[in-house]
């Protein structure tokens, strides 16, 4: 009888160690919904970027990554790089002044939350603290623009 009792024991416990794995196995996954908007973010960002609103940037990089950071490093002639940092969930207000063919996409931060450094610039390499991060945008509809910042503020608010 203690063998029997032993035995549903261990199968029982068996089974409720694979359901946990199997559980927790399932809660790793990547949330298609996050995958979602950041691959539209970042692919509407890109396109968007308008680079001609600095005459001497040579390359720029421009990203949203998956804890809600938005990234902007800019290459100047001469090494100088100006380098933006911003969590999302420090997002004040959004603000867009232009048209449809070009303007300034306006991050206002709550207080100053934006990191920006800048190296070999005549001044040395400089870290400072903002409250503003102004992008340069061309080609954005008032759809596109709208949506952007809907998902802006999605990862501000994830």
């Amino acid at each position: 009888m203690f063998k029997m009792i032993n035995r549903k024991l261990i199968k029982l416990g068996f089974t409720l160690i694979i359901l946990l794995i199997f559980i927790l196995s399932g809660s790793f996954k990547p949330n298609k919904l996050n995958t979602d908007w950041l691959s539209w973010t970042n692919n509407c960002l890109k396109k968007s970027f308008n680079p001609s609103a600095e005459p001497k940037l040579k390359k720029w990089e421009l990203s949203v990554n998956e804890f809600g950071f938005i990234r902007l490093r800019l290459f100047f002639q001469k090494n100088k790089q100006i380098y933006y940092s911003f969590n999302l969930k420090k997002l004040k207000d959004i603000k867009y002044e232009g048209t449809n063919k070009k303007g300034i996409l306006q991050l206002l931060a709550i207080e100053d939350d934006i990191i920006v450094q800048t190296h070999n610039s005549r001044k040395g390499d400089i870290d400072e603290m903002a409250n503003l991060l102004n992008l340069p945008l061309k080609n954005i509809n008032a759809e596109k623009l709208d949506s952007l910042t809907q998902s802006l503020n999605y990862f501000k608010n994830k």
